[in-house]
């Protein structure tokens, strides 16, 4: 169950339709992610697939490397999807809306859940059927020199601005 964490300032900004927040994660192509270990932060920014299923975003990644040994420490993360409408000149303002999501990063080992987590990632990213078949259909070998990971939602706001 994804709860909704209610913003302290700006309430008159808040996007409070599950539909709109949807709809930004959905669109969106990539998402900033910070990590935390023993007091030191670390932050990502990753193309993603949200899995309207689940609610979740899946994310690929090295086998190694410094994100997943923050992932091992802390599995608690936070991201953002951000919706740039630009500036507006002469306003000082900025069109915008924005999704922040607060949940648990998973590594995925079943190979299976890996197959299902880049499904959703490229059936996400890509357009064309038949780059995603031909990216899916390699061996299992392939999924076992890459990490797939899963963010688990438990937290999520919507904000927009202008």
């Amino acid at each position: 169950m994804i709860e909704k964490y209610h913003l302290n300032n700006h309430p008159e900004r808040e996007i409070t339709s599950r539909a709109e927040i949807e709809g930004i994660l959905k669109n969106g192509k990539y998402t900033v992610i910070s990590m935390c270990r023993e007091n030191e932060p670390y932050i990502v920014t990753l193309s993603y697939g949200y899995d309207t299923g689940t609610g979740s975003l899946y994310f690929h990644s090295a086998p190694d490397g410094l994100k997943l040994d923050f992932i091992k420490a802390n599995p608690n993360v936070c991201a953002t999807v951000l919706e740039d409408g630009g500036y507006v000149e002469n306003e000082c303002e900025h069109n915008y809306r924005t999704v922040v999501l607060r949940g648990t990063m998973k590594i995925l080992t079943d190979p299976d859940e890996k197959k299902h987590g880049m499904t959703i990632l490229l059936g996400h990213l890509e357009k064309n059927a038949d780059v995603v078949k031909t990216k899916l259909l390699k061996s299992d070998g392939f999924y076992s020199r890459m990490a797939v990971l899963k963010l688990e939602i438990n937290h999520i706001q919507g904000k927009e601005g202008k």
